[in-house]
C-alpha cells in the first residue's frame, strides 16, 4: 500500500512540470530561524537527530534584525534568555541590545552548524494520514519529514486593530511599531503611539528622547513594575520568592514596592488590574511594564496620557472622552500575533482563533502525528528554551527505531517520491 501510494505521489509529480519534486527529510522539519527554531535545532543536533529550518526572511531572527527599533534591550537580565547549551559572553551586559543579543545568535547558530534554508515561506503543511508523514509546501519545493516542528511563534504578523478612520489620517502617518526604528524621524511633531505594553512605552521614551511630542493611549488597566528592586532585577527577586511564598503573597509585595517606589500610578491615568502582576501574567499571558524611565517622562508632563480613541480624521484624533487634538504621526504598539493557521492544515493543536496550543503551559509543545510547537508559552526566551529541551528528549526517544524502518529510510522514500 505504501509503495503504491509513494508511486502515485511520483506520478502525480511527474505529470505537472511545475509541481516540485518532494524531498525526504530524515529528521525533523524546523518552520521559523527565530531564537525558538536555532534552540530546537541545537537541543535536536546534541541528541544527534538532524534537521532542516525553513524560513521566510533572508536572515535568522528576522523579527529581531528587521522589524525591532534601534533603541530596543532584552526587557530581562541575559540569564534569562540564554539559549540552551550556550551563555552569553561574559562581557555582555545584564540587558544586552539588540545589535549584541543577534551577535548571540549569529554565534549560536554557527557554534551548532546550524544553516537554515533562507527564502522558504511555508504556504502548507499537513499530515497525510497515507504515507504517515508530514508533507510541508513552500512556493519552490515540498518537503516530506516524520516530524514537524512549528517554530514561528507568537509574534509572526503585526496585528493592526480596527479603528474607524484609520485610512483617513494621512498617508504615510500611521506606521506599526514593525517599521519604527528611531524617534529622530518625529523630531518636532506630535506623535498618538497606540498601546502601553513594553514597547508602546520604550517608543514613548525614545520620542522624547529624540525630541518629538508623544501621547499615549491608554485603553486598558497595566502593572507598571521597575525594572529593579533591592538591587536585584524585578524578575529575579519574583522567581526567587515564588520557590518560598504562594503567588498572591509575590504579588502583594511586588505591589506594594512599586508603589514605594514608582508612586501612586492611577495619578497619570495608568489604572492598576485588580489582579496581580504575576496572576495575570500566568491567566493571560499579559506581560507586566518594566520602567526604563518612561513613567518619569510621564510624571512631568513630557509624555501626555489619552483614553481609547473613538475615530480618527485627518491628522487628528476624536477620543472617547470628547476631546480632539491634532497630531503628525500615529504609531500602532498594538502587537503581533501567530500565523500558523494560515498554512498548518487539519491540525488539532493549535486554536483556529488566535493560533496558540489550545494545552496550556507546560504541555503545549506535543501534538498529534509527531507535530511539535516551540516558543508558544507566553513566557519569552526561557519558555522556548524550556520546550526544545522536552522536544528534543520526546523525538530522540524514537528517531532510531523509526529511522531503522524501512519505509521512513530516507533512501527508500526518495526512491520512490
Amino acid at each position: 500500500m505504501e509503495i503504491h501510494y509513494l508511486k502515485q505521489m511520483e506520478a502525480n509529480s511527474s505529470s505537472s512540470p511545475t509541481a516540485p519534486r518532494p524531498r525526504v527529510i530524515a529528521g525533523p522539519v524546523i518552520v521559523g530561524a527565530g531564537p525558538s527554531g536555532l534552540a530546537a535545532a541545537a537541543c535536536l543536533k546534541q541528541r544527534g537527530v538532524p534537521s532542516l529550518i525553513l524560513e521566510r526572511s533572508n536572515c535568522i531572527a528576522s523579527l529581531w534584525q528587521l522589524k525591532t527599533y534601534d533603541r530596543l534591550k532584552l526587557h530581562l537580565p541575559k540569564q534569562f534568555c540564554e539559549l540552551p547549551l550556550m551563555p552569553f559572553l561574559p562581557h555582555f551586559p545584564t540587558y544586552p541590545d539588540k545589535r549584541q543579543f543577534v551577535q548571540y545568535l549569529e554565534a549560536y547558530a554557527e557554534r551548532f552548524g546550524i544553516r537554515p534554508a533562507f527564502g522558504e515561506a511555508v504556504e502548507r503543511a499537513e499530515y497525510d494520514e497515507k504515507l504517515e508523514m508530514w508533507r510541508v509546501k513552500t512556493a519552490g519545493a515540498e518537503y516530506v519529514c516524520r516530524w514537524l516542528i512549528v517554530a514561528t511563534g507568537e509574534n509572526a504578523e503585526a496585528v493592526v486593530p480596527e479603528m474607524e478612520g484609520l485610512r483617513e489620517f494621512g498617508a504615510g502617518g500611521v506606521v506599526h511599531t514593525s517599521g519604527y526604528k528611531s524617534g529622530d524621524v518625529y523630531e518636532g511633531k506630535r506623535v498618538l503611539v497606540v498601546g502601553c505594553g513594553n514597547s508602546g512605552m520604550e517608543v514613548c521614551l525614545d520620542l522624547c528622547n529624540h525630541n518629538a511630542s508623544p501621547s499615549l493611549v491608554v485603553r486598558d488597566t497595566v502593572h507598571i513594575l521597575p525594572r529593579e528592586m533591592l538591587g536585584r532585577s524585578t524578575f529575579w527577586l519574583s522567581m526567587w520568592l515564588l520557590k518560598w511564598l504562594p503567588i498572591n503573597i509575590v504579588d502583594r509585595f511586588l505591589l506594594i514596592s512599586s508603589w514605594l517606589l514608582l508612586g501612586d500610578t492611577s495619578r497619570y491615568g495608568l489604572h492598576r488590574p485588580k489582579v496581580g502582576p504575576l496572576e495575570l501574567k500566568s491567566r493571560s499571558g499579559k506581560t507586566p511594564v518594566l520602567d526604563v524611565g518612561t513613567l518619569d517622562k510621564i510624571k512631568s508632563g513630557d509624555i501626555k496620557i489619552r483614553p481609547g480613541i473613538k475615530r480618527l480624521r485627518y491628522k487628528s484624533a476624536e477620543f472617547v472622552d470628547g476631546r480632539v487634538e491634532t497630531y503628525d504621526a500615529i504609531i500602532l504598539a498594538t502587537c503581533y500575533k501567530s500565523n500558523v493557521p494560515c498554512w498548518l492544515k487539519k491540525s488539532e493543536m493549535f486554536c483556529e482563533k488566535d493560533g496558540l496550543p489550545k494545552r496550556p503551559f507546560p504541555n503545549c509543545w506535543k501534538g498529534e502525528y509527531g507535530l511539535y510547537a516551540v516558543g508558544f508559552t507566553k513566557r519569552g526566551l526561557l519558555g522556548a528554551s524550556i520546550d526544545a529541551k522536552n522536544i528534543a528528549a520526546d523525538i530522540e526517544g524514537s528517531w532510531k527505531e523509526t529511522i531503522s524502518q524501512s519505509k521512513y529510510s530516507p533512501s527508500f522514500m526518495q526512491k520512490h517520491l
